[in-house]
């Protein structure tokens, strides 16, 4: 619980409701580049589309080291695999063979 959660009267995180917000459909953007990447394209479709998204990090409790590491992945890594996924998912709404174009990202992590 930070300290403006305590002042605004909001209850105490528990560790449900942060699985629930880095899960599957939950609004954290958590996980390796994969992850991220189609967590965004998730969000994106069930939205009817996105043209931009801006990140939010704790730069009270992480090192610069790790602020500086995880920009590195999102521009070059988490921004081109969803670019790459977005065409895809294009082409699967015309071929029904998808797991052929998946292949190549299968091995992406970080």
């Amino acid at each position: 619980m930070t300290r403006i959660g305590k002042e605004r009267g909001w209850p105490p995180v528990t560790r449900a409701h942060f699985d629930a917000v880095r899960g599957k459909h939950g609004a954290l953007l958590v996980g390796n580049p994969k992850e991220v990447a189609e967590k965004i394209l998730r969000h994106s479709e069930a939205l009817g589309g996105i043209s931009r998204i801006t990140f939010q990090m704790d730069v009270a409790e992480s090192s610069q080291a790790k602020l500086l590491r995880a920009i590195e992945l999102l521009g070059t890594k988490v921004a081109p695999l969803a670019g790459f996924l977005k065409q895809v998912r294009r082409r699967c709404m015309i071929y029904t063979k998808c797991e052929a174009l998946l292949a190549p990202i299968d091995s992406v992590s970080e």
